[in-house]
């Protein structure tokens, strides 16, 4: 089973505003002709790398939701120019919307075990992902969706 990896999305008001900022950095790489990759570095490297590249997601808490993942290629480690280790999380450019979970404030990441995750939304529910970010999180409180 595998492991994914949950992480506050500072400075992101909607999932729309991480689209665009994920598309602003797939066109600043295509400028640069560099490797689409999208990275997020953190501070901490996780132990359990195994289980978690190629398998495992990472969840963005957007405004104290959980409201997307992506999907995790790699973790590489190493130390920046003042010797401080680094991790960066490498990840596809698509985002996977999600059922809203509600999540408390936490620094850094966290482990976050596939039974603890929330569902993507499916095909089915696409007129739930086209709706205003405010109307499906107020539905979502309400238990409605």
């Amino acid at each position: 089973m595998a492991l994914n990896l949950i992480k506050l999305c500072v400075g992101v008001e909607t999932v729309d505003d991480l689209a665009q900022s994920i598309e602003r950095r797939k066109k600043r790489l295509s400028a640069v002709k560099q490797p689409l990759e999208i990275v997020h570095t953190t501070r901490m490297a996780p132990k359990r790398a195994d289980e978690i590249i190629g398998a495992g997601s990472l969840y963005w808490v957007i405004k104290g939701r959980v409201q997307c993942r992506q999907e995790i290629i790699d973790l590489r480690t190493y130390n920046d120019s003042q010797g401080i280790s680094r991790c960066d999380i490498v990840m596809k450019p698509e985002l996977v919307l999600t059922a809203h979970q509600p999540k408390r404030p936490f620094q850094g990441w966290r482990y976050f075990k596939a039974e603890d995750t929330p569902r993507d939304l499916g095909a089915g529910e696409a007129e739930i992902s086209d709706m205003p970010e405010e109307m499906r999180a107020e539905l979502a409180g309400l238990g409605l969706i």
